[in-house]
């Protein structure tokens, strides 16, 4: 039943990377209540999948369409793209999946050898240092924000509120529940995901038209060459790496770590002026770093129990509804779970190989589907997805609600990613602080005599001031890089 599961997940992701404009964070929080009857280790299994899977499947429109299918595939668009129109769209796709499973599989050796040497750290962390450290890494998500930093601190103050919904945790008193006893137990994350990543996805798309021109030549020559190989493997080593690293910092992900390679990639060539034009290494290094980064967003959910980004996110709520707590308790308390994850990604990474090599054809044919069908039936899970949890109306409502919330957020410039996280992350803050200060006495010096807490509170404060400093006084990158 695992290897099905993972099966699933991975074909999902695939899919759902293929077809532009869902995403794996939209595509978890709609098959979300698909999990809540599956065995544990079954449906983390699967929503993993979606996630990795996801980032083989971008690639494909990339390069044949010139259409990032993730986000973290539009480094990908400009060599891969170049090089299809050169007659090199096989090697392209090759190299891409060949890059991503060799960068998923160093990943997984990182998680497996890192894992286990956090978890002992975290065991000597206290309530204050996991209420820093979960305040330090909603900071950072916020402060490398795409868009407004103003509007980003305002979602993820958004998030927080709604978390807070219900019982107080300490009194047991009602807060934030309008009289309504359906929120006395809080807003469940499911029609609050599904509302600002699924509905409103169709609401934006509706008003769009994705054009792509599909190449007509037939896709031949899909193992790349000697010269092929020796162009790009470094470019692979060096992105699997970068993106292990960026992957676990909070906020990092798959997007920040393909640019980052694809630069350092451009700046280390000996020709430079060719990036752009249909160079491997500009496929490989963007494609090996998103692999690497989705196995290191693992490293703080698994040890820290902290998400780094929105789809770590979906998969912490995914333990919870599951009664599993991730944390550096887990790794002994529930060691099938964290062992069983591994070893699904590692047999998931084999799958996707077979899946984009030889069913290339296939999904080239996906990207044909009219959106016109796609979007209904989008909705129409969501709908049955969120009604299927508790058969409740309200949920319905909250989600369309959140649908309509989350459609006038983008309009508006504001990004969902911090709210979902602070919405996560919410109680486990609120939990620590108000036993760091029980512990204390009400002393909020607590936070400061401890050292892990003060530098974590530290770095915080000083991403607060760089936010609010003034456009002209802040560090900027360069347009060109």
């Amino acid at each position: 039943m695992n290897l099905l599961y993972c099966f699933v997940g991975v074909f999902i992701g695939t899919l759902i990377g293929v077809l532009p404009g869902i995403g794996s964070v939209g595509t978890m929080a709609i098959l979300f209540p698909v999990t809540f009857n599956a065995p544990p280790l079954g449906a983390i299994i699967m929503l993993a999948g979606i996630y990795y899977g996801s980032m083989y499947g971008g690639s494909t429109t990339s390069i044949l369409v010139n259409i990032p299918g993730e986000m973290a595939s539009v480094m990908t668009c400009l060599d891969g793209y170049q090089m299809a129109l050169q007659g090199r769209a096989g090697p392209a796709l090759g190299i891409s999946a060949f890059g991503s499973f060799i960068a998923g599989s160093l990943g997984l050796v990182g998680l497996m050898f890192l894992a286990p040497a956090l978890t002992t750290l975290a065991l000597g962390f206290g309530p204050p240092e996991y209420f820093s450290l979960m305040t330090l890494g909603l900071m950072i998500l916020i402060y490398i924000a795409q868009k407004s930093l103003t509007k980003a601190l305002i979602s993820g103050g958004i998030g927080l509120i709604l978390s807070y919904v219900g019982l107080d945790i300490v009194t047991g008193t009602e807060r934030f529940s309008f009289g309504l006893p359906e929120f006395i137990d809080g807003i469940g994350i499911a029609p609050i995901a599904m509302g600002l990543f699924g509905i409103a996805e169709v609401l934006q798309n509706l008003e769009t038209t994705v054009k792509g021109t599909l190449l007509k030549t037939k896709i031949k020559g899909l193992l790349p060459t000697l010269q092929d190989w020796s162009d790009s493997i470094f470019s692979i080593l060096r992105g699997a790496v970068m993106g292990f690293c960026l992957g676990i910092l909070p906020g990092g992900g798959a997007s920040l770590s393909t640019y980052v390679t694809y630069a350092v990639e451009k700046k280390i060539s000996k020709h430079p002026e060719k990036f752009g034009t249909g160079v491997i290494q500009g496929v490989a290094g963007p494609e090996a770093a998103n692999n690497g980064a989705s196995s290191g967003a693992f490293v703080p959910l698994m040890t820290l129990g902290i998400p780094s980004n929105a789809v770590m996110a979906m998969l912490f709520a995914g333990l919870l509804v599951h009664g599993i707590t991730p944390g550096p308790l887990m790794l002994q308390q529930r060691p099938e779970i964290f062992w069983g994850l591994i070893a699904s990604m590692y047999i998931g990474n084999v799958i996707l190989i077979v899946l984009n090599l030889p069913l290339i054809g296939i999904w080239v044919q996906v990207t044909r589907v009219p959106f016109r069908f796609l979007f209904p039936m989008i909705v129409l899970l969501c709908i049955v997805g969120v009604y299927s949890i508790d058969s409740s109306i309200l949920d319905l409502r909250v989600m369309m609600f959140f649908g309509v919330v989350g459609y006038l957020m983008r309009k508006c410039g504001y990004e969902a990613p911090p709210l979902i996280l602070a919405y996560v992350l919410g109680p486990g803050m609120e939990q620590a602080l108000r036993q760091s200060l029980i512990l204390s006495n009400g002393d909020f010096t607590i936070f400061l005599v401890r050292p892990i807490s003060a530098v974590c509170l530290s770095l915080a404060a000083l991403l607060i001031i760089l936010a609010v400093l003034p456009k002209k006084k802040r560090l900027v990158m360069p347009e060109n890089t």
